[in-house]
């Protein structure tokens, strides 16, 4: 068993979230990433955390196979109702942080009914995407790396799906992203109020990065 003083470096999910969180301070360092930037990388990473959370209620274990019926209510409905949330956070931040452009209009017919709430978060995130210069994307790709090798990892190989509850799992992504995002904004508005100096944004990363393996081993002790 490794010592307590070196269990962060035995962590392999740890490790692979600590390399996602260098790029964005390899951005700001050498690559003049603004505060708009900072923050909509991260706003992105709650796709992340949205696709892996409906691939966790997918693979829960159920005791009974009637129980997967249960599945085909609580994952579309995580799906509508998160992807609203998550939209509406995005325009809101870009209606703050975009100095005044034009935001992502919505394409052809809106679609029928909750499902015009993924309809908007598909117009932002293609928005976002063509706004976004490619070491940006980089950036968004290494968090759903990060998220991908922490689901493997201790999710499928050390066997959280054997008693996760689909249930509980619906309302596990609103926590993280509350309390991540009113730190990102709060220190978003004021990088930008001061012109996006590179000290703050990296004191913002550095926040972000610590909140992140708070939060990470918190919830898989929890769930060991």
């Amino acid at each position: 068993m490794p010592a307590k003083g070196g269990f962060l470096w035995m962590n392999i999910p740890v490790l692979a979230l600590l390399a996602a969180n260098v790029i964005p301070l390899v951005g700001v360092l050498f690559l003049k990433w603004s505060a708009f930037y900072i923050v909509l990388l991260y706003w992105a990473e709650n796709l992340a955390v949205g696709f892996y959370n409906v691939l966790k209620m997918a693979f829960a274990k159920v005791r009974y196979p009637i129980e997967h019926l249960g599945k085909l209510f609580l994952i579309p409905f995580f799906i509508v109702h998160y992807g609203g949330f998550t939209a509406i956070h995005g325009f809101f931040i870009l209606a703050i942080f975009s100095k005044g452009e034009q935001g992502p209009p919505m394409s052809g017919e809106s679609w029928p009914c909750l499902l015009v709430f993924v309809q908007m978060l598909f117009n932002i995130v293609k928005h976002i995407m063509l706004t976004i210069p490619p070491t940006v994307r980089l950036g968004v790709l290494s968090l759903f790396a990060s998220h991908g090798v922490s689901f493997v990892y201790n999710y499928i190989i050390k066997g959280e799906y054997k008693h996760a509850n689909p249930g509980k799992l619906m309302g596990q992504p609103y926590a993280r992203v509350v309390v991540m995002h009113i730190t990102i904004l709060a220190g978003g508005f004021l990088s930008m109020a001061l012109g996006s100096p590179i000290a703050l944004l990296l004191v913002l990363i550095v926040l972000k990065t610590a909140i992140d393996i708070k939060f990470h081993l918190r919830e898989h002790k929890k769930n060991a």
